[in-house]
């Protein structure tokens, strides 16, 4: 006798079937790679804290850029660390910043086959580390600090970037920059809000790769604190009102739920950020044995993709578009 419930078993019995009946699916149109890219190296630098990960130079980028376009990985975001850096992070917006070159240069290499974000903060660029201008008293000017982040979002589609992507958090970040990019007559570079950047735990190896730690105290300030979940809609709300495209969800895994809430309240392109913590963390395991670290990413990036993100920003993009390539 056949019970009705076997109906699932019998769906699972063969990786043909499997595919079959799959409700998601990870491809490499979902991925989009973070790129750090230094001055002042000659080579790429390893980022000890993020294996396989480096601080490129730019010819370095180019090639890795357009490796992952033969891939056809589809976008690509980039940040950038500075030979010298100062309380108003001076050299974010300079017409030869290090990310403004690397985007010129990308933009003759692959031309629009790639699509071409750049962070938009001053964390990179101040010597104290914090994503915006200081008050006397050490504290944040979020204000003073959006006229810095409109500089910033011109001089990299002064460049040609595609997308800007504010990560700072600043309230009121994504209007000045849409205004900005208006006034200066580039409509069509979309903005990527941080929508929903928490104040996580899990950010230390990026830190290391960009070197910008803050030098004093911590960003909770601005950021979102993990126990909430409702302030993301009202975030995300807030964001698309000022002009927002997209949004997205920073850290992902430990976010699921906040994916899944801004997917059910949006209609608009979600991403969700895989943070250096989230790829340490799958490396570092599967370098002692303890996990199968490829099949782990998959399933990571996968979950990610079933809350609802439509693309996810992962340091294990190459990899993963590697293993989708080969099968």
């Amino acid at each position: 006798m056949s019970f009705p419930d076997q109906r699932l078993r019998r769906l699972r019995r063969t990786p043909a079937l499997r595919r079959l009946v799959a409700e998601t699916r990870l491809d490499v149109d979902d991925l989009v790679a973070p790129l750090f890219v230094k001055e002042g190296i000659d080579q790429p630098e390893p980022v000890v804290s993020m294996p396989g990960v480096v601080q490129h130079t730019q010819e370095s980028l180019r090639a890795e850029v357009r490796a992952l376009a033969a891939l056809g990985v589809p976008g690509v975001i980039l940040f950038g660390i500075p030979a010298r850096k100062d309380p108003e992070g001076s050299s974010a917006d300079a017409p030869d910043g290090v990310v403004q070159q690397a985007i010129r240069a990308l933009r003759d290499d692959v031309g629009d086959s790639v699509v071409i974000m750049a962070d938009a903060c001053l964390d990179e660029y101040t010597d104290h580390g914090h994503c915006g201008l200081l008050r006397a008293d050490g504290s944040v000017d979020n204000d003073a600090t959006l006229d810095r982040y409109a500089s910033i979002a011109v001089a990299q589609a002064d460049a040609g970037v595609d997308i800007v992507a504010p990560s700072g958090m600043m309230d009121g970040q994504v209007a000045a920059i849409r205004g900005a990019l208006d006034d200066a007559n580039y409509p069509e570079t979309a903005i990527l809000a941080y929508s929903a950047k928490y104040a996580s735990a899990l950010y230390g190896p990026f830190r290391d790769a960009a070197e910008c730690a803050p030098q004093f105290g911590d960003r909770r300030g601005y950021q979102m604190q993990p126990a909430n979940a409702r302030e993301a809609l009202d975030e995300a709300a807030l964001d698309l009102a000022e002009g927002a495209d997209m949004i997205m969800v920073k850290p992902a895994l430990s976010y699921l739920d906040i994916i899944a809430s801004l997917r059910s309240s949006f209609d608009v392109p979600l991403a969700a950020y895989h943070v250096s913590g989230e790829y340490a963390m799958v490396k570092a395991a599967a370098e002692r044995g303890w996990i199968d670290g490829d099949a782990v990413a998959l399933e990571h990036l996968l979950s990610i993709r079933r809350a609802g993100a439509d693309f996810v920003l992962t340091y294990f993009a190459r990899e993963v578009a590697e293993a989708l390539t080969r099968d």
